[in-house]
């Protein structure tokens, strides 16, 4: 079959998030075509450039979110109109006021047939935002783009009116010009690919499924797809959209108002993702328990949690016992250095296990994340490491040393990310915000015991082949550690039980066999309709065999949308019969 994969900020390029799940399901897949839709976030992102693609990648169309061209499309006074009604119907949905006025009949402001229970209310609102979401679509296909539209002062005005508009959000009619700007740039920066041109029969309308790679605006083309050219929505998110946005949002100096016109927005932009969707696969049940509560239907919800390639750690977790470890005393924290891992609370932790067990060593390795700030709170840890443990050394004559080390991946002590876990007979994590912890993972897959803070996934993950304590807590994760540190037959049994379970759940073989399962059953269960014609326009009897949605290339024919949209002219799209093939007239289509 041939899949649709849009990413945004990943895969191809070479950095970026998720590239790496989505090269394996690429490659691992291999008896499917995928076509690549990929939306960029950065200049520097786009000039790195992308990654060695495998001959099942038929061809990759590139889009840039970090940035509008101008597309020179000047609208008329008719498209103008449709384009305030459409975004003024859109902002009201999301600033939570009545049903927008239309110029054409200014007493019309409730919405027919919605009554009092709050269940209804919303259900309205959220057909309220698709219906505007898909209304705005239909324009930027009709007219050529929104770019200046959704640019214009016109745009800025009817933010302003819905936000003033009686029954608004509290914190919305306090919006001030600048906040509106700002509400109005993100909004607009959200909405860009409604104005691509993925949207044809000879692009996103010639798969046999869509796959987002993510949710928000790396949904948006499938939603579209969708709803333009009925082809099946699949959404995975590895980290829920909608939570990473409320989490930055808690870190920005923004005004109360554009915080919660943003998150208003994203929340019924997610909840649309999650009702068009065929199926919504979190990678673990964190993520799940965030999207029910963003109004995903559970009976939509698969978990597929995502694959390590366990053959980098086979030599590590596959050793002899306690033959790989350098030192039985030595604990290992990897990961990036950001101040949602918590090392200060980790660097007071192991003051306490070190008063326990003065041998102990704690090595860090990592390094920076890319936010400006991470760099600071690195030279912070450092610092914090230096005044809680003084260089030490045996004698009057020896050099002291430090018992914490900060070090990366690539030198000549730590070569490899394996050797990294290799290095210590304990790893830790000490995090207070988590997604999937994927050094967990490669912990387990080395065979080490781990101690836990429990966020996120991390129950999940462990099950119970490590020890898990409260975040925050200082003495618990102390606790915790010396309890193993002091029984190494506990760790090793601890260790192996985890590598057993990380092979059996979390390997890059389940993932595949997981969306190969997935990609077959929704397009069993959801087939595109399509017509397909002979040389002379009439439809062609077994056109499209059963055999086209079994992993293969069965058929060279070429197919067309049955249900062409008003704009769409021309002849249909002629098939493409292999000569040696016979074609039978006799008998109708799908008999």
């Amino acid at each position: 079959m041939r899949i649709g994969l849009v990413t945004e900020g990943g895969y191809p390029y070479v950095s970026g998030d998720a590239g790496l799940w989505c090269d394996r399901l690429v490659r691992g897949l291999g008896q499917h075509t995928f076509d690549i839709y990929a939306l960029s976030r950065t200049e520097r992102q786009e000039d790195q450039g992308w990654i060695q693609l495998p001959p099942q990648v038929g061809r990759v169309r590139t889009a840039p979110l970090w940035t509008a061209h101008d597309d020179g499309v000047v609208h008329g006074r008719r498209a103008r109109r449709r384009f305030s009604e459409a975004y003024g119907e859109l902002l009201a949905a999301v600033c939570g006021g009545p049903r927008a006025a239309s110029p054409e009949a200014p007493g019309v402001s409730e919405a027919p047939g919605v009554s009092g229970d709050p269940a209804d209310s919303v259900g309205a609102e959220a057909d309220r935002f698709a219906s505007a979401l898909y209304g705005l679509a239909e324009l930027a296909r009709d007219e050529g783009g929104l770019a200046g539209a959704l640019r214009s002062e016109n745009a800025v005005r009817v933010l302003e009116r819905a936000c003033r508009a009686p029954g608004a959000l509290r914190t919305a009619r306090t919006a001030r010009v600048p906040d509106l700007l700002t509400v109005a740039a993100h909004i607009e920066r959200a909405l860009r690919p409604l104005s691509l041109d993925w949207y044809e029969d000879d692009a996103l309308g010639s798969a046999d499924l869509c796959h987002a790679a993510a949710g928000g605006a790396a949904a948006l083309p499938g939603l579209l797809a969708r709803h333009f050219l009925g082809v099946p929505l699949l959404v995975t998110e590895y980290g829920v959209h909608l939570r990473a946005h409320y989490l930055a949002a808690a870190t920005l100096e923004e005004a109360p108002a554009v915080r919660a016109l943003l998150a208003a927005f994203h929340g019924r932009l997610a909840t649309e993702v999650y009702r068009a969707a065929v199926l919504v696969t979190p990678g673990n049940v964190h993520a799940r328990r965030w999207q029910e509560r963003c109004g995903a239907d559970r009976a939509k919800l698969r978990t597929v949690h995502p694959g390590m390639e366990a053959a980098r750690f086979a030599d590590v977790g596959e050793g002899v016992r306690g033959s790989r470890c350098a030192d039985p005393d030595t604990l290992v924290w990897v990961g990036r250095v950001e101040p949602a891992k918590d090392l200060i609370s980790l660097l007071h932790s192991f003051a306490e296990i070190r008063r326990a067990e003065p041998r102990t060593r704690l090595r860090i390795v990592g390094a920076p994340a890319e936010d400006p700030d991470a760099a600071a709170y690195l030279a912070h840890c450092k610092a914090l490491a230096a005044q809680l443990f003084p260089d030490e050394a045996e004698g009057v004559h020896a050099v002291g040393d430090n018992p914490v080390s900060f070090e990366e991946i690539g030198g000549p002590e730590i070569p490899s990310l394996a050797e990294a876990y290799a290095c210590g007979a304990l790893v830790v994590l000490s995090s207070v915000v988590e997604g999937f912890p994927v050094s967990l993972v490669e912990a387990m897959l080395c065979g080490r015991a781990t101690v836990s803070t429990d966020v996120g996934a991390v129950v999940e993950v462990i099950g119970g082949t490590g020890l898990v304590v409260p975040p925050r807590n200082p003495r618990a994760l102390a606790e915790a550690c010396v309890a193993l540190l002091r029984d190494p037959e506990r760790r090793e049994r601890l260790g192996a039980a985890a590598r057993a379970r990380a092979l059996e759940l979390f390997t890059v073989e389940q993932n595949i066999t997981a969306f190969h399962g997935i990609y077959l059953e929704i397009v069993s269960r959801s087939p595109v309709r399509r017509l397909v014609v002979d040389d002379e326009g009439e439809p062609l009897p077994f056109g499209v065999p059963a055999e086209a949605h079994v992993p293969g290339r069965w058929t060279e024919t070429r197919f067309m949308t049955a249900c062409r949209p008003r704009w769409a002219e021309g002849a249909p799209v002629r098939a493409t019969v292999p000569p040696s093939t016979p074609v039978p007239v006799s008998v109708r289509e799908g008999a």
